[in-house]
């Protein structure tokens, strides 16, 4: 059985996450049933491979439980419209935010805690309101 210590939301620390395919996670979505998941056999949560290196086994982030997913849903609903309408550069929009969070480099799928999506989300609040003032960024809906 191939195994990886990944980190799990659900568990609160490190699991021994085993390597799946999408047809046990999401049995009633065929179209995923060829991808490669890591799960907690604890939880039951799970997360995505990178489809490319190390035989597309590397983890997408950790392994987030349903709370958390729904917060980084929020968080990409109001962070990916501020770099796609060129409100900043994506490259910005990201160094940003990592400087404002004390990490190297953010990365949403690194978020374990709901305290941590909404300080970003406030952060995220304070940058489109300064691309609303300073560079005519318009919120759609």
């Amino acid at each position: 059985m191939n195994t990886r210590q990944i980190y799990c939301c659900g568990c609160n620390g490190e699991v021994a996450a085993r390597l799946t395919n999408g047809a046990e996670i999401y049995p009633h979505r065929g179209d995923l049933h060829s991808l490669k998941f890591w799960k907690c056999d604890g939880c039951g949560d799970a997360v995505g491979c990178h489809k490319s290196g190390s035989k597309g086994t590397r983890p997408l982030g950790v392994i987030a439980n349903r709370e958390i997913k729904n917060w980084r849903i929020k968080i990409h609903a109001k962070l990916d419209p501020l770099w796609k309408q060129k409100a900043f550069s994506r490259k910005s929009l990201y160094s940003s935010i990592s400087k404002r969070m004390g990490m190297e480099a953010y990365h949403t799928a690194e978020l374990t805690t709901v305290a941590d999506c909404q300080k970003v989300l406030s952060i995220l609040d304070d940058l489109e309101q300064w691309a609303i003032n300073n560079r005519g960024y318009k919120v759609t809906a």
